[in-house]
């Protein structure tokens, strides 16, 4: 079955962070798939040094450890340097390396040796090739829990695109693959000092790595993602959300049954 990782961008407040858990809970629930909420405490990686970054880690992982009581579910977050993988990972079921840090190795070795499990976000630069490497840097230390997630590559200014042969060739290094659909329509820093996207995109993007047989989709939703603090035009809504979920189960389903 398909692994759902979903939540806002950044975490907003507790109030948010719950109400989002729960709704998204549920869609998962009524096709009784493997749920992670994902919400970020701090977004460095910003276009502008104006824009909204969240709501910083000590309140962050308060905030995760209260979603985690409140609705039993596993939760992630992402760190940008080492010294923040060990307190996250005292909360945190899944620490999650950005892309534009996919290759840093001291954190890539700080997350893996807290022995949780490692959601390296793939490089917009990166080969589907060159990811043995990375998960090469998590095994060397002992953990062997260590996912790939596919947020597509940079294709001239201001775009990205999605290579479905990339998720063929990773799925050969043997570790889960996860399909970004929501940072894959994104467009970096093409609203000048903000980044944009195109939400429409989204479902057609993860129908697509279904059928190629990802093990899991990532998706970030807001119940109002134009009026969200980052990432809104890459976004989707919780009933798009709903919608996208029940056709990708209708999917892989479809495969499952044919063999």
């Amino acid at each position: 079955m398909i692994k759902v990782i979903a939540g806002p961008c950044q975490i907003e407040s507790l109030d948010h962070s719950l109400s989002i858990a729960g709704r998204i809970k549920n869609i998962c629930q009524l096709y009784n798939l493997d749920y992670t909420f994902k919400a970020s405490f701090d977004k460095a990686n910003r276009t502008s040094g104006t824009s909204e970054r969240g709501v910083g880690i000590k309140d962050g992982l308060e905030i995760l450890q209260a979603v985690k009581d409140e609705h039993n579910v596993k939760v992630l977050t992402d760190v940008h340097a080492p010294e923040q993988a060990e307190e996250a990972g005292e909360i945190v079921d899944v620490l999650q390396i950005p892309a534009f840090l996919c290759r840093q190795t001291d954190l890539i070795h700080a997350a893996a040796k807290t022995g949780k499990t490692v959601n390296v976000k793939k490089g917009q630069f990166l080969s589907p090739y060159e990811v043995g490497n990375i998960i090469e840097k998590v095994v060397m230390w002992g953990n062997n829990d260590v996912m790939i997630t596919e947020r597509g590559t940079s294709f001239g200014y201001n775009n990205l695109v999605v290579d479905m042969k990339g998720l063929e060739i990773m799925k050969q290094f043997g570790k889960p693959i996860i399909f970004d659909g929501t940072h894959s329509v994104q467009q970096p820093g093409g609203l000048g000092n903000t980044t944009g996207g195109n939400r429409e995109m989204v479902a057609p993007l993860c129908r697509a790595a279904v059928a190629v047989g990802v093990d899991g989709i990532f998706a970030e939703v807001h119940q109002d993602p134009d009026n969200a603090p980052s990432d809104g035009p890459n976004m989707v809504t919780i009933e798009m959300f709903g919608n996208m979920i029940r056709d990708l189960v209708k999917i892989r389903k479809a495969l499952t049954d044919t063999g």
